[in-house]
């Protein structure tokens, strides 16, 4: 582990789970850089490595969803973290989910919070990729649930 990503580490993150639907398959992946950027008019920000798939289709596809996860969703965090994934309808299997009805993609209930969003302007940096996107819906608000986070290279729950 280098020095920068051992210094990364030592912040506590947030961690989501981005979908998005390509034709009739269905994408996802685990994230633990999404940020609020503005609120109004709302915009997030999303950071994905530059060569995965999910980043190959956000280019092409401008509407997806996060699901913020809840501090007993880390088995799904988990699959969705995975390398070489399958198609995120067989990662929600068994889950609670629906279809955000502005984007089509899987949201993941359970969570803190889900959102559909469009992306705006998309910025390459380094080897990530930064999608700014305008909020499309909040499709639920858990706040008595406690949130997922990643700190030190592990999943951990919040509060008490």
């Amino acid at each position: 582990m280098s020095e920068f990503t051992e210094a990364m580490a030592q912040l506590a993150a947030g961690v989501a789970v981005v979908t998005v639907r390509d034709g009739r398959d269905d994408l996802g992946a685990t994230i633990s850089a999404l940020m609020s950027v503005s609120l109004e008019p709302p915009l997030v920000l999303v950071s994905l490595g530059s060569s995965g798939y999910l980043n190959e289709v956000l280019l092409r596809q401008d509407r997806w969803a996060a699901s913020l996860l809840s501090s007993g969703q880390a088995a799904i965090a988990s699959r969705f973290a995975t390398a070489g994934r399958p198609s995120a309808r067989l990662l929600v299997a068994g889950t609670p989910h629906h279809r955000g009805p502005h984007t089509q993609a899987l949201v993941v209930e359970g969570g803190v919070a889900a959102l559909e969003a469009e992306t705006t302007k998309v910025v390459p940096a380094g080897d990530h990729t930064l999608y700014i996107a305008g909020v499309l819906a909040i499709n639920y608000v858990e706040p008595e649930l406690q949130p997922l986070v990643r700190l030190r290279g592990r999943y951990r729950a919040t509060g008490p």
